[in-house]
């Protein structure tokens, strides 16, 4: 039977996963979800996407998007309750540092001891640029790019999130007030606890499971008039 909602492979705790679920939820998006787990992806999945890393979302028409913010971006296209296309501009170029210089800097943060003294030049040392721009940012509006929560918010959070859950200790005892309470508000957010939701890992004949729940696609986003 051909499907009539789009499919999205996920993981959890993926940053660029939990982005686009993000996205989804908030553009009211209904999809079967299909959880996967890492070190045993399954074939469907891999033959949709040589890149073979979540998320990866099939459309019912056939066409694949396997970018995370490109999903985004596809479900605020179709279903925009709040205006935040008006904000890509700004969204995209906080966003393409985020994905490259941070987040390489994030790649090697975590995988690397933390100390109380790090060196100049060491991945936290090159990661906190960018924390020190987002807190400067935010000195003027409770939101990245504006008064609400916008695509920009979405599509960095779960990245500050994980820069942060490497060393709690150092991330909140550093002068970035205005960050501290974003990333706070972020995460007591409903629509943030709504797609952290667990599931369990997809198998093929399996009942289908989709996401968002319906009731959790009346949450409004942060800061929604």
């Amino acid at each position: 039977m051909k499907n009539t909602l789009p499919i999205l492979y996920s993981f959890r705790r993926c940053p660029y996963a939990m982005r686009a679920r993000l996205g989804l939820i908030y553009a009211q998006i209904r999809c079967e979800l299909r959880e996967v787990v890492l070190r045993d992806k399954p074939a469907q999945m891999t033959a949709l996407s040589a890149k073979a890393t979540v998320p990866v979302l099939h459309l019912p028409d056939g066409q694949v998007i396997d970018e995370s913010y490109d999903i985004i971006k596809w479900a605020v296209a179709r279903n925009d309750p709040h205006d935040w296309q008006a904000f890509t501009r700004q969204a995209d170029e906080l966003v393409a540092e985020n994905d490259g210089p941070f987040k390489s800097a994030l790649d090697n943060y975590k995988y690397t001891c933390p100390s109380p003294e790090q060196g100049s030049g060491s991945p936290r040392d090159r990661g906190e640029i960018f924390l020190q721009k987002l807190n400067q940012l935010l000195e003027t509006s409770a939101f990245l790019v504006a008064e609400q929560q916008t695509i920009a918010d979405i599509a960095i959070f779960p990245f500050i999130r994980q820069f942060a859950h490497v060393d709690k200790d150092w991330f909140y005892g550093q002068p970035y007030p205005h960050l501290h309470q974003w990333l706070i508000t972020q995460l007591e957010s409903d629509i943030f606890k709504a797609v952290m939701k667990k599931y369990l890992p997809w198998q093929e004949g399996h009942k289908s499971v989709y996401f968002p729940d319906l009731h959790q696609v009346t949450h409004s986003p942060l800061g929604a008039s």
